[in-house]
C-alpha cells in the first residue's frame, strides 16, 4: 500500500498539503517499507484559493491510499477523497519513520475497517464464478 507524506524536510509531516515543496512516497506491508519517491513542487505555493496548484499533487498521490499531512483545506481534502484516498492530519510534526514504523505493526495484527478497506486499493476486484453454487 502506498503512503504519501506532506513534507518540507523530507523527515517530518510537517507541511499544508496546498503548500507543501514535498510529498514523499512509501510502499509499506506488513513485512516493512521502504521509501519509493519525493516529488518535489515549484511556485508560489502558498496562494491560498489557487486551485490550479493542488492538481499536481492530486496528479502525484493517486495511486496512495493514505495521505498524512500538517494541514489541508476543504476543497484539497475533498479532491483527496474523490480520488479515494484517506487524508490523516497530524497535530503537530511527525517523524515519517516512526509513522511507518506504527502503520507496519497496525497491519500487522488487526487492521481497523477503515484500513483493510484501504490495502484493497489499487488490487484488482475479481470474482471467481466457479466458487458461486446454485441453490435452486
Amino acid at each position: 500500500m502506498k503512503i504519501a507524506f506532506a513534507t518540507q524536510d523530507l523527515q517530518r509531516v510537517d507541511a499544508h498539503f496546498g503548500w507543501a515543496k514535498n510529498i514523499a512516497i512509501y510502499e509499506v506491508s506488513p513485512q516493512g517499507h521502504h521509501f519509493i519517491e519525493a516529488i518535489q513542487f515549484e511556485g508560489d505555493l502558498q496562494e491560498d484559493g489557487n486551485e490550479d496548484k493542488l492538481a499536481p499533487k492530486i496528479e502525484a498521490i493517486k495511486d496512495c491510499a493514505i495521505l498524512y499531512v500538517a494541514a489541508i483545506g476543504g476543497s484539497g481534502a475533498a479532491r483527496v477523497v474523490a480520488n479515494k484516498i484517506h487524508p490523516i492530519k497530524v497535530h503537530e510534526p511527525e517523524n515519517i519513520g516512526e509513522i511507518l514504523d506504527k502503520l507496519q505493526v497496525v497491519l500487522n495484527g488487526t487492521p481497523p475497517p477503515w484500513l483493510r478497506k484501504l490495502l484493497l486499493k489499487g488490487q484488482e476486484r475479481t470474482f471467481d464464478f466457479d466458487d458461486e453454487v446454485e441453490h435452486g
